[in-house]
């Protein structure tokens, strides 16, 4: 089970390594949303395999509060660009 923990690791680079490309702010919110939801599946798979639910309501609160939050501020950005 080891392997897909490693598997979602390798997973997560890509979007860290369109981060760090890329200049639109957009794209980069993106990929941060991204890096998110993948860390937070990361935690939920990890809490099963551990049979450890206190894990997996962290996991839970971070993909549902932690992408809301990433959102509210892009959205706040657009704004401040506009005026």
């Amino acid at each position: 089970m080891s392997w897909v923990i490693l598997v979602m690791i390798a997973i997560l680079v890509i979007p860290i390594y369109e981060a760090a490309q890329d200049e639109d702010i957009w794209q980069r919110m993106l990929a941060f949303a991204s890096i998110a939801t993948k860390t937070s599946l990361m935690i939920l798979v990890i809490s099963v395999l551990r049979d450890d639910w206190m894990i997996g309501v962290v996991g839970v609160l971070i993909l549902s509060l932690g992408n809301a939050s990433l959102m509210l501020l892009a959205q706040v950005i657009r704004r401040v660009n506009e005026s």
